[in-house]
Formats: C-alpha cells, structure tokens, sequence
C-alpha cells in the first residue's frame, strides 16, 4: 500500500508529517538492513505511532524513552532479521545521559524548569531531548547519542551550571525515578471532561477547552 493512501485517514498535517517519517524509517531499515530511529516524541506523538503501527500490522518497532515509564520517547525500527537479538544492549549505542551535578549550595533548589528553561534559552531543539529526570543534586537529562556531546558543552556555558559538574553517561546508569502519584477527590457540577480538567489543573474551563483540544489530556492510558 502507498504511502498517501496509508496516511489518508490522518487528516492533522502534523500527524501526517510524523507518520510520513515513520514509513520512510520503515524503508530504510528494510533497505539498508539496519536500525533505524526518529528524535523523541512526545506523549500524544507515541500514541499516535504506536496506534498507526498497530494499523498497518507492523511489528518490528520498539517506543523507548531510556527507562520504562518514560514520557518522551524514540521510535526504534529493525529489519525481520534483528527480531530475535533486539534488546535494550542495543539501546546504548542511542541514547545517553548528560548528567548535571550540582554545586552544594544549590542542591534541591532546582526545578525541571530550570533545566528545560536552559536548553529553551540556548535554542536547541527540543525533539533531540528526552526526559529529565530531577533529583535533589541535580539532574539527568536523556538525549540522543549524536546529540550528547553537543548537549553538554552548550549546558556548561549557561550562567545558572556554571558551578555545576557536567557529564555524558551511559543510559544504563540512569538515575532512579521516583514516580509521584497524588491523589485527588474533586466534586465537579457534570460529568464532562472540562470540568475534571478545570478542577485538576486548577484553571478555568475555558483554559481546560484549550487543553483538551491540544490533545494534552490521557485517559486511562494504557500500553
């Protein structure tokens, strides 16, 4: 089946562009006999992959963000041959982990803003970064392995890292996430989705339309 035909029924150019790599990472692997990979995808990106792929019955994919819960996450494609060897060893030659340590005086002051904030103010792109995972001395930011090196030395110029220890490291040697989960007990004037959005991020049902039409809100997101 041709390529506009499989994407006919996406009707967000957006999406289509996304799906379009997909299927052009598809031929690669099957040409070059290789592995193949997009830049991170963010949560509603990974749904939609992951339900175009189970569309078009194609198997050889695996969505990782460098550890299991993760957000953001890169599509793996492999060719029929790698079916029986693909794991995540593989995933070390991919992705990386620029690590931020920081100085004493700033231990748990620093918020994942902080960080996203400093790759938004150097201008990098963000599709090259994955999760970052915060922890009180500092943080651990998943990037792509082409993007590591480059990630760090322009981290260490920014004023705000400038006391800090900057590293590249070995996804395998991630830090531990601790998934927070807060539980809330909200009475809402209707059962409509709005208004649940309204209550939980706390704002105003106008706002939460707007969330809810840029495809922010999950529910009952499973794998």
């Amino acid at each position: 089946m041709k390529k506009l035909q499989l994407l006919s029924d996406y009707k967000k150019q957006e999406d289509k562009m996304c799906l379009a790599q997909i299927l052009d990472k598809i031929e690669f692997s099957k040409t070059r006999n290789k592995i193949e990979y997009t830049d991170f995808l963010d949560r509603y990106q990974v749904s939609l992959v992951e339900n175009f792929l189970r569309k078009i019955q194609f198997e050889n994919f695996i969505l990782y963000g460098g550890y299991e819960e993760a957000e953001r996450k890169i599509a793996i494609i492999y060719p029929e041959n790698y079916k029986e060897t693909i794991g995540e060893k593989k995933y070390s030659n991919i992705l990386k982990i620029v690590r931020v340590k920081l100085p004493e005086e700033l231990k748990e002051k620093y918020s994942h803003r902080n960080y996203l904030g400093g790759i938004v103010k150097l201008g990098l792109k963000r599709e090259k970064v994955g999760d970052i995972i915060v922890y009180d001395e500092g943080a651990d930011i998943i990037t792509l392995e082409e993007f590591a090196s480059i990630l760090k030395e322009e981290i260490s110029s920014l004023k705000r890292f400038e006391r800090s220890t900057i590293t590249k490291e070995e996804i395998e040697n991630l830090s531990k996430r601790k998934i927070k989960i807060e539980q809330l007990k909200i009475i809402v004037p209707s059962l409509r989705l709005d208004n649940f959005v309204s209550d939980l991020a706390k704002t105003s049902r106008t706002k939460a339309v707007q969330i809810i039409n840029q495809e922010r809100v999950f529910i009952n997101r499973t794998k």
